[in-house]
């Protein structure tokens, strides 16, 4: 039988490396962050690392806990048990070696397969001599534009339109080699913001520079220029992306290195200086230090003399004379760090960040801000831990703010049964508690006011069928925008999938819901607040005709019900074709869709196929038709291009956007052309 096993999995890994594709568990992520946020994220950090991973793969016999970590795969309790085995039994000798690893299943072990390799580990002072010289060079250039032209670029538009041309543009330049040495520049130049002209004579709006180096001795990483921090669980601080809920009930710990390189285009979450990590032994240590200018709203408050900042501005636009007004407003000098002691089944750490503004930050006067960050500094300091014993893992935070407002995240995995596994995660954060740049697993964007118990389970009853569910119940002890008085909520998901082989994915699930608001359309002097239910049902389909041709098909539905007024529904359904033929230079990704919704309330995301290093997840409300055709070819060995066209088509609409970015007609065309270019050292 584990012969059979054994023969089967080298089957399904011959046919997996084929793809690159984000795994669909993550695909699944994305879409509820996007959802949960209104708004998709530009840091591409883990797509770059996918695909290095998937055309470097990492090598089991040398990667430690971070390396592993930045797949998005494991858990952390999968991780601990992966290196155990190692340190027991010694370096793998075969990739299928996998199987023995406790709490490791035969689908994470699929999805892992693409992005590793067993080999012997290469000592690191035979490797310090080829850094500079033995990696790769990688010239990324993409451009985007909408066909239709939006009345922030027609002329005869009266009053603001934007300064600058419809092209968005992208420059990325990167060396690396292996995963000790890695550095490059980006430039970023958004739709409407100028270029090489007016306020942009220096060309990007954006630019990015980064040095990474790690295993320089004790140093364990060393970052210049622009990198990410990320410490404990997120209540202080997580720079990096990092989910929330979703079908991956495992996936609730924040894990990562501290410093990490940062090359993306989202022009807020990351610091600029130096960060640098020391490790002899049991203990590590991470100082940084970073000064930046931000875009901030600026106020002048001429009857006290005073100017101060009422928000920070994360979107990086500046496309008209308002936007680049706020541009550059404020400067922000951070610093910070951890020390961590830890063991092989173990860590504590302490961890500190403050900040100092070089304007005060004076929040609207609105009551649901009376706890909002003040000042012209602040600081949040924190412990964390973890500790594995068999087939349970721990792990939490606990911090504190400028103000002595405490938050508190604890969790807990268990694999209680190779077909058995159990989350929690337990929270409860003061109203008062604030940290600027904060990304704990909360049902808040930001980890403030609120307490809350979450609970998943991940079943394998049989081979091919998994189970997935969770429930969360939370409170938000103080007010929030449009909450106008202490309120709770709960979430509820349930995934049926049937996975009987690679070539076959069924997957049903269903989601449920219940948040409180104001009542909409209230036109009495107090607010008063309502249940808000929405709930969504999805099954999707995957089949793998042949190595070449992969179809798709998705319907999903979903009710809401806004108290006061009419309940609303949508619907979605799309069919994908994905072809990519063996031993040839191109590959091609359909989709055709068809979305009806009444209004905004009952908006469906959908995750969509893009170009390298890219992915889209638009919100569909309305009533429409939409496709894209996105099309990969090589031209050369080292030389790669990507087309990609989508379009919208809506049956209600005689517009589609609205302010500046309104668009007459009902139609709206994206295209995008990107080019890659990959200089290597020949062998």
């Amino acid at each position: 039988m584990r012969k059979l096993s054994v023969i089967l999995l080298i089957l399904c890994w011959a046919r997996l490396a084929q793809s690159q594709d984000i795994p669909p568990a993550v695909q699944q992520q994305l879409e509820n962050q996007t959802d949960a946020d209104e708004g998709e994220t530009e840091d591409d950090s883990y797509l770059q690392d996918l695909q290095f991973f998937y055309t470097h793969p990492m090598n089991l016999n040398e990667a430690d806990a971070n390396e592993l970590k930045r797949l998005r795969i494991l858990s952390d309790l999968q991780i601990d048990n992966l290196i155990s085995y190692r340190k027991i039994f010694g370096d793998f000798i075969s990739i299928y070696e996998l199987q023995a690893v406790p709490s490791l299943d035969i689908q994470t072990i699929r999805e892992l397969l693409p992005f590793v390799s067993v080999h012997s580990a290469t000592p690191i002072n035979v490797e310090f001599g080829k850094r500079l010289k033995g990696g790769e060079h990688s010239f990324l250039l993409r451009g985007t534009q909408v066909l239709e032209k939006s009345k922030g670029f027609d002329k005869s538009t009266s009053g603001t339109k934007y300064l600058g041309s419809r092209q968005r543009i992208l420059f990325r330049y990167k060396y690396r080699y292996k995963n000790l040495l890695q550095f490059g520049i980006l430039g970023d130049k958004d739709a409407g913001e100028q270029f090489f002209k007016g306020a942009q004579k220096q060309g990007f709006d954006f630019y990015s520079f980064h040095l990474f180096a790690r295993n320089l001795g004790i140093i364990k990483a060393l970052a210049l220029g622009d990198f990410t921090v990320n410490l404990g669980q997120g209540l202080t601080q997580w720079q990096s992306l990092a989910f929330k809920k979703s079908v991956n009930v495992m996936g609730v710990k924040r894990q990562s290195a501290t410093l990490r390189p940062y090359s993306s285009a989202g022009e807020y979450y990351f610091n600029r200086g130096v960060g640098v990590t020391i490790g002899k032994g049991k203990i590590e240590s991470t100082v940084f230090g970073s000064v930046r200018k931000l875009n901030a709203n600026f106020v002048a408050d001429t009857v006290n003399n005073e100017d101060f900042i009422s928000s920070f501005l994360t979107s990086g636009y500046n496309r008209t004379p308002s936007e680049q007004a706020d541009k550059n407003n404020l400067t922000q000098t951070s610093f910070g760090g951890n020390i961590i002691l830890r063991n092989d089944r173990w860590h504590v750490g302490a961890n500190a960040v403050f900040y100092n503004f070089s304007l005060p930050v004076v929040k609207r006067d609105e009551p649901y801000n009376l706890y909002a960050i003040n000042g012209k500094n602040w600081y949040n300091i924190s412990v964390d831990y973890s500790y594995t014993y068999k087939n349970i893992h721990l792990f939490g935070e606990a911090a504190a703010d400028k103000n002595f407002n405490k938050a508190f995240v604890n969790g807990l995995l268990v694999s209680v049964d190779p077909r058995v596994d159990i989350s929690l995660v337990q929270r409860s954060i003061s109203k008062g508690y604030q940290a600027i740049n904060g990304n704990a697993f909360t049902e808040n964007t930001y980890p403030t006011n609120e307490t809350g118990l979450y609970t998943g389970v991940s079943i394998r009853p049989a081979i091919g069928w998994q189970i997935d569910a969770y429930a969360d119940f939370y409170k938000f002890p103080w007010l929030k925008y449009l909450v106008d008085a202490p309120s709770h909520g709960k979430d509820f998901l349930i995934q049926l999938t049937y996975k009987p082989n690679h070539d076959l994915e069924v997957y049903t699930r269903f989601k449920s819901e219940t948040k409180q608001k104001n009542q909409s359309g209230n036109t009495t002097t107090t607010n008063y607040l309502v249940d808000l239910p929405k709930q969504n049902w999805r099954t999707q389909v995957s089949y793998k005709i042949n190595p070449a041709i992969t179809l798709r098909n998705r319907v999903e539905l979903l009710w809401f019900d806004n108290r006061g007024a009419n309940k609303a529904k949508g619907f979605l359904t799309y069919f994908d074709f994905l072809y990519k033929p063996m031993l040839k230079p191109f590959s091609a990704k359909l989709r055709l869709q068809y979305f009806e919704t009444d209004n905004y309330d009952a908006r469906i995301y959908a995750y969509e196929n893009d170009v390298l290093y890219s992915y889209s997840i638009p919100a569909f409300f309305d009533k429409g038709y939409r496709y894209y055709l996105n099309i990969e070819y090589d031209l050369a060995r080292d030389l790669s291009l990507w087309l990609r066209w989508a379009q919208t088509i809506y049956n209600n609409r005689t517009s589609v956007g609205s302010g500046l970015d309104e668009i007459p007609g009902n139609k709206k065309t994206d295209v995008k052309l990107q080019l890659r270019w990959i200089l290597r050292k020949r062998k």
